[in-house]
């Protein structure tokens, strides 16, 4: 795409957004019959705090250069998901700066359902900063996520580097952990202005020292996918594939499947069920 084709592109990603919002969705009150769908141009600009002829040669993808603080104006206005707001400044030629802050994450009622869907192939969802959103019984089966150590019980990295269980039941935790805490300080600089990241990374680092050592290393960034070979104390030594999926709006939250092999599976199915049964 050249840059003739990448600024009509914005205009019409622009466009579209602009066309799918109801006045109402805004803060705006109620409108008549009008002769466009969704916002007008002008209430787009003053949403934005821009120029109502700025905005409409932006959209008419003539040759302009929005600075990174308009660009930040428009994604809040036009009320852009974290992919779509990573899109916008793609269009404009542009790098997305890190978000300074992780609001509130939600799961809706679908992806738990899938995930239930999921049984007996353990699955959950982290978040931004690798708390645990969602999972599936299978999963609370395998990790012992209900109930975990505070203070951070319900985040990924606390379990991995401060409890025995997760130590003990790894096959190699030492090469898994390094390649976590690789991927981990990709996921903090997404948010550097972000308290609870910075709190979190602190009680780690004062927790475990294997931690603190391994994140002053910065290795490169692995995937997490793959092989992995655990062992729990009911269920004895289990083998799976782990596959690690995004969402398409919200990126930084993730769904880790692990598909067990058929002795695995055989020992979780036979698990779940006798849990069931109490």
């Amino acid at each position: 795409m050249n840059d003739h084709e990448r600024r009509l592109a914005l205009g019409n990603f622009l466009r579209n957004r602009r066309a799918s919002l109801s006045p109402p969705e805004v803060g705006l009150p109620p409108a008549g019959r009008r002769r466009t769908q969704g916002l007008r141009r002008e209430e787009v600009a003053a949403i934005a705090n821009i120029g109502l002829s700025w905005y409409t040669r932006l959209e008419q993808g003539r040759d302009i250069h929005p600075s990174t603080d308009v660009l930040e104006s428009l994604a809040s206005a036009l009320q852009l998901t974290a992919n779509e707001r990573r899109h916008l400044f793609l269009l404009a030629g542009d790098s997305p700066p890190p978000q300074s802050t992780i609001v509130e994450e939600k799961i809706g009622a679908s992806v738990q359902d899938m995930l239930d869907k999921l049984n007996p192939n353990p699955a959950y969802v982290i978040g931004k900063k690798w708390d645990f959103l969602a999972w599936n019984q299978a999963a609370d089966a395998l990790f012992t996520i209900v109930g975990s150590p505070l203070p951070h019980g319900y985040n990924l990295m606390w379990r991995q580097f401060t409890d025995p269980m997760w130590r003990e039941g790894s096959e190699d935790w030492n090469s898994v952990s390094r390649r976590m805490a690789a991927e981990f300080r990709t996921s903090r600089a997404r948010y550097l202005s972000d308290a609870s990241f910075d709190r979190l990374i602190e009680d780690l680092k004062k927790a475990s020292p294997d931690f603190a050592t391994m994140w002053q290393q910065h290795e490169v960034s692995r995937s997490l996918d793959g092989y992995k070979k655990l062992l729990h104390p009911d269920m004895g030594a289990m083998e799976f594939e782990q596959i690690t999926l995004q969402f398409p709006n919200e990126p930084d939250q993730r769904i880790m499947i692990y598909m067990p092999d058929p002795a695995a599976k055989s020992q979780l199915e036979h698990y779940l069920a006798k849990m069931q049964t109490f």
